[in-house]
């Protein structure tokens, strides 16, 4: 704000004094709400840590399990169980709200199957086939809620810095602007009122003469 811009007036004065309670109100919200979201942030870290090694351990055995099938089966025995899977995982994306941040929440159905669901005779296919594809549906659980996990985190982070910015500028721009041209008109107020005692002043001794 250009103090030049600034029009010394009483009315205005109470204006900016009015102004500067609402962005100090509004500077502590966003603080508090800044504060918040980086707690929650950290909590969804954690679970992040814990869902990415989750989907590395399960990677490795499924990778073992489609290795030792394809060893046992062969390959066109692993190829004709997986295409006989008919029905596909169901994915259902839903909302909800963390302190103001839609996040989603991600429902899935028919990914882990049992022996009948996955299509495939189980006379026709060994024990390994059933353990490989319990294998790769616990990897695609774990993908499916790694995904949900990893989306919260970015868009927590992306409002945490939303905030931060927000915050920065209220604390480091327009509240001190606000309170600079708040003191200069109440500089220039006082001025005023000094130079109107003075003429009043000079006015009473020239009525005494």
């Amino acid at each position: 704000m250009a103090l030049k811009d600034v029009k010394p007036t009483r009315s205005e004065l109470i204006n900016l004094k009015r102004r500067v309670k609402l962005s100090e109100r509004g500077y502590n919200i966003l603080k508090m709400k800044r504060d918040g979201l980086i707690l929650e942030f950290f909590k969804v870290l954690e679970e992040a840590k814990g869902s990415r090694d989750a989907v590395g351990d399960k990677y490795e055995r499924a990778q073992q399990m489609i290795a030792l099938a394809n060893t046992i089966e062969g390959a066109i025995g692993v190829k004709a169980a997986a295409m006989s899977v008919r029905e596909k995982p169901q994915l259902t994306l839903k909302q909800k709200n963390i302190m103001g941040v839609v996040v989603p929440e991600i429902e899935s159905s028919k990914v882990q199957k049992n022996l009948a669901e996955r299509g495939y005779g189980v006379l026709g296919t060994s024990a390994v086939i059933d353990e490989t594809a319990s294998a790769f549906e616990e990897l695609v659980d774990e993908i499916i809620r790694a995904a949900e996990i990893e989306t919260t985190m970015k868009r927590l982070l992306n409002e945490i810095e939303s905030t931060k910015r927000r915050v920065n500028a209220l604390e480091f721009k327009v509240i001190p602007e606000l309170k600079e041209a708040s003191a200069f008109i109440k500089m220039r107020l006082d001025e005023m009122e000094r130079d109107e005692l003075v003429r009043l002043k000079k006015i009473k001794a020239k009525s005494k003469a």
